[in-house]
């Protein structure tokens, strides 16, 4: 199964929250969410479950944001969701 994450395009107040979907395999599977700080974050599954801290901090969910390389789930992130959505 291959996952993807992609940016939220509504638009953010300053301080709001940053907003990202997840897919697996091209199917919204879940959303993502963190605070303009990264200090708290959480995912909503499409399901209705929702879980706050998920692998740790938001750094170790995403990779590659501020950079010229495309946003993605870590290594961690992935197996997260694979067990998740199981």
């Amino acid at each position: 199964m291959a996952y993807q994450i992609g940016s939220n395009d509504s638009p953010r107040e300053s301080f709001g929250e940053y907003k990202y979907r997840i897919y697996r395999d091209e199917v919204l599977a879940a959303r993502h969410g963190h605070d303009c700080c990264s200090d708290e974050h959480g995912v909503d599954f499409i399901t209705g479950k929702s879980e706050t801290w998920p692998v740790g901090r938001m750094v170790d969910l995403l990779v590659g944001w501020g950079g010229s390389k495309p946003l993605i789930l870590s290594r961690r992130a992935v197996a997260y969701m694979r067990k998740r959505l199981a």
